[in-house]
């Protein structure tokens, strides 16, 4: 008899979860809150000022190469990745061209020739980077659990420190690097930079949408999901999760096993409920803090020089990255600023990033703001964040739960895998 497997929310840690399930011979259901399966990387509508209505999302997300992971799981729903990504080499430009830019090359030789070629930097720059770049790759990419980024780049150049090491890690870890992880911040650099990827990509190539994120995966694993004999419960809140002498009852429904990808909080509350003896996981998940996220589409901007630039950042300068939407299949003029680690309320937000635009000649006008306020837990040095499993066929999946990597949509998807690969065979 076939392993019957309850899964809370429709995220992209759920929907790799339930696609791993099905794929092993289990018995699936489903369950997301939301009418909207993707979770933080969802679609949303965007009203223009012309009156047409585009598909955008709710935050600007970035894949790279070194995502095998992710980029395997859209393959098996039908996806090709090439249709709905647009690669483009590293680069971390801002809009006078200054910045790195990695060449299409194989690894490592594609970092060692950006760094020398990087504009607007020194010899000093450059070679301040390679020694630390050397150095980092002696040891193992790995350093002190207690060390943050900005300690294992002190000795960078300020230059190197502002055009690269803040925007990539604001950007794959959303803490600053005053506070941020180093171990973690070293593993995201061995993998992308140093890392293969899903072939034929590099693990350093930037994967940007082209399409709104409910076509890169969502829509196609539901859909996969619903044809594969899994019950996909959209709109359909999980209220309670409980023990019993047979196994779990998700709402009273009976299951063997019961995978919880909601966020820490949620998944807190649902496992506090449950009768399982987890107080010391519900403590570590209850424990984790958070960073938001805000972007803000504004129309009336320039086609842009590249799909991304790096931007200068500052007190009343908060974006560190903008996007060209015209360039990633939206209509022209439409750019999408992204403020990582953001702490000002929305309208602060946009009210500074029309000013950061126009101080470079750009007389945007914002159309909405979108701020998640708990889009990453904060990863700091030495964090212990909640194991998969809970209590006997009780886990739990997300880009919070613990393993190698930050927030990320690849975090979210290797820790549904490492679940699923752990129940116990039927």
């Amino acid at each position: 008899m076939a392993r019957r497997v309850a899964i809370v929310g429709a995220g992209w840690a759920g929907l790799a979860a339930a696609v791993a399930a099905v794929e092993r011979g289990c018995d699936v259901a489903l369950y997301e809150a939301t009418r909207t399966p993707g979770g933080r990387a969802r679609t949303l509508a965007l009203d223009m000022p012309d009156g047409r209505t585009v598909r955008v999302d709710n935050g600007q997300h970035i894949l790279i190469g070194a995502y095998v992971e992710t980029l395997r799981l859209m393959e098996r729903v039908g996806v090709r990745p090439a249709d709905v990504l647009l690669r483009l080499p590293l680069v971390l430009r801002d809009a006078q061209g200054c910045g790195l830019a990695l060449p299409d090359w194989p690894s490592p030789f594609d970092a060692a020739a950006g760094i020398l070629c990087a504009r607007g930097w020194t010899w000093r720059d450059k070679s301040s980077l390679l020694r630390a770049a050397a150095g980092w790759q002696r040891a193992g990419f790995a350093c002190p659990p207690a060390a943050t980024v900005a300690e294992l780049t002190r000795d960078l150049t300020p230059r190197v420190r502002e055009d690269l090491v803040d925007p990539l890690c604001v950007a794959a870890l959303n803490t600053p690097a005053a506070r941020a992880s180093g171990q973690v911040f070293l593993r995201v650099l061995r993998d992308s930079l140093f890392g293969r990827g899903h072939a034929p990509w590099r693990g350093s190539n930037l994967l940007l949408p082209r399409q709104d994120l409910g076509r890169v995966l969502p829509e196609a694993a539901t859909a996969w999901l619903e044809s594969h004999g899994a019950q996909v419960r959209i709109g359909e809140r999980v209220h309670a999760v409980r023990r019993d002498a047979a196994g779990w009852r998700v709402d009273g429904a009976a299951f063997d096993d019961v995978v919880l990808a909601v966020p820490s909080t949620e998944a807190a509350r649902l496992v506090a409920a449950s009768g399982a003896d987890a107080a010391a996981w519900v403590q570590a998940a209850q424990a984790l803090a958070f960073e938001a996220i805000a972007t803000v589409y504004a129309t009336g901007g320039p086609r842009l020089p590249l799909p991304m630039l790096a931007l200068r950042t500052g007190v009343d300068a908060p974006a560190q990255f903008v996007f060209d939407r015209s360039q990633l299949g939206g209509p022209a003029g439409l750019l999408a600023f992204v403020v990582s680690a953001s702490s000002a309320d929305k309208a602060a937000i946009e009210s500074q990033v029309v000013a950061q635009a126009r101080a470079l000649g750009w007389q945007v006008q914002p159309l909405q703001t979108v701020v998640e306020k708990r889009a990453t837990f904060a990863c700091t040095p030495a964090l212990q964040r909640p194991a998969h499993a809970i209590a006997p066929g009780l886990w739990a999946c997300g880009d919070y739960v613990d393993g190698p990597y930050p927030a990320t949509l690849e975090g979210a998807v290797r820790s549904a895998l490492q679940v699923v690969d752990s129940l116990p065979r039927s």
